[in-house]
């Protein structure tokens, strides 16, 4: 049996927040920096998007299916696309008719929602998947969350909603001595295939394939497949996982990135020890060799590969913690507004801006941040979560003024209806109400019985 090679590539762009000041609390409610997500997005597309789903199209239709790629695109940037490119959306459904690309599920927002939230992750898995349907006519099977976050607990919670395959990160500090060049199981979820990411080989693409400070530069199609070979003597398959935008954005297309990737095929097709599969096939081709314990989440970013990138600092935890405060709130209003807008404030991305991270991930950080410093990142966004909150209490007070009006209404009704009854059945019955007249003065005299009759009544 040959061996395998999965590439996947992740595809997203999150809303970016306009310059939003104090002084606009309670008076603007428009967070999105319209001019710089379409410019970035038609950027992109045209450096990146377009070229690469054309030059992957040409690969699977050269090499008659057996070269194969998978993708998870976010909800944000398929918004984008629908709004600012629509010729991305053509170029991705062109690549779902060979039936060589995967689409998977993770959360539509590209959201940290794992790990706040179960029901909102829940909500937003379920709005991706039909999203991806919507689109391209194709059902996810495998999943990914956002940024390859996992832990024993999230893989539990994706298995329930269905899926079978999950993807993350190889960690180091979670393998030990173990290869990620294996397909694992769950820890409480036995029947969940893992696989992982080899962060080396990938980041020798991802990050330092331009780099000609590189003591291996430049790379070669050849020479990458000898050190995927090296990687993987006794074991099975090499999961590649990165940044779609690897590709003509990161990697410029004068470094030779698009040559290399329409080379690389070849050379693995022709060699013959190794074969490209989607996530799913390797699930079904492989089976899991041990269980993976991850008790803390794991994610593929910086070195640590933890979720320090998103959550490490006092800044980002009160950006996070005050945004998920409100997920109860909403689901009394039900406004779809104000939910659109909960998710992209979701956006993983916000919360990676304000990292404080300035040593060995710092240049990663910055090149991906439009603010000077965190704590402008950190202002600024809660700037535009204070009056979203605002919002969100506003709703809530609407609703509970029409509630306390229903409410005074029914009653009123109902009272000055059974007064009405009670005055025709007297007017009906005069016998009776003479016959209490002409009681025994001792009858007369007990006004208390009345006045329980009354109280029962």
């Amino acid at each position: 049996m040959k061996k395998s090679i999965c590439l996947y590539f992740q595809v997203h762009q999150p809303n970016r927040l306009r310059l939003y000041r104090f002084f606009d609390i309670g008076k603007d409610s428009h967070y999105y920096d319209d001019f710089a997500n379409r410019t970035i997005l038609r950027r992109v597309a045209q450096r990146c998007y377009l070229p690469t789903n054309e030059l992957l199209l040409d690969l699977i239709n050269t090499y008659k299916g057996q070269f194969k790629v998978a993708f998870s695109i976010s909800g944000s940037v398929l918004e984008q696309f629908d709004r600012y490119a629509p010729e991305v959306i053509d170029s991705f459904r062109k690549l779902a008719g060979t039936g060589c690309v995967e689409f998977l599920a993770e959360t539509y927002y590209h959201s940290l929602a794992s790990l706040a939230s179960p029901s909102e992750f829940r909500h937003q898995v379920t709005k991706h998947k039909e999203t991806i349907e919507h689109y391209f006519g194709v059902s996810p099977k495998s999943f990914r969350n956002t940024e390859l976050i996992y832990s024993d607990e999230i893989g539990s919670m994706v298995y329930d909603m269905g899926f079978k395959t999950m993807l993350t990160e190889g960690a180091k500090h979670v393998l030990g001595w173990k290869s990620p060049n294996y397909i694992y199981s769950g820890a409480l979820a036995p029947k969940l295939k893992l696989l992982l990411k080899n962060s080396t080989l990938s980041d020798d693409i991802a990050f330092r394939f331009s780099d000609r400070g590189w003591s291996d530069w430049p790379l070669t199609g050849d020479k990458y497949l000898g050190w995927i070979k090296a990687a993987a003597r006794n074991d099975e398959i090499v999961n590649l996982f990165m940044d779609y935008e690897t590709f003509g954005e990161h990697q410029k297309a004068q470094s030779g990135i698009f040559e290399f990737m329409r080379y690389f095929p070849e050379v693995v097709i022709k060699d013959g020890e190794f074969e490209f599969v989607t996530p799913e096939q390797a699930a079904r081709k492989h089976k899991a060799v041990a269980s993976l314990d991850v008790p803390d989440p794991i994610s593929w970013a910086d070195e640590e590969r933890d979720v320090t990138a998103w959550l490490g600092n006092e800044l980002q935890n009160d950006a996070f913690n005050k945004l998920y405060s409100v997920v109860e709130k909403l689901a009394i209003v039900n406004n779809e507004q104000l939910w659109s807008d909960f998710g992209h404030l979701q956006e993983s991305d916000h919360f990676y801006y304000m990292c404080t991270k300035f040593f060995s991930d710092g240049a990663v950080h910055k090149y991906f941040n439009p603010y000077d410093t965190p704590y402008e990142a950190f202002i600024n966004y809660m700037n535009v979560l204070s009056d979203f909150i605002l919002r969100v209490d506003d709703a809530i007070s609407v609703s509970d003024i029409k509630f306390a009006a229903e409410k005074k209404t029914a009653p009123a009704k109902s009272a000055r209806t059974a007064k009405a009854e009670t005055a025709k059945k007297a007017a009906a019955k005069p016998a009776a109400k003479k016959t209490v007249k002409a009681g025994s003065a001792a009858a007369a005299k007990k006004p208390s019985a009345r006045k329980t009759v009354k109280t029962k009544k």
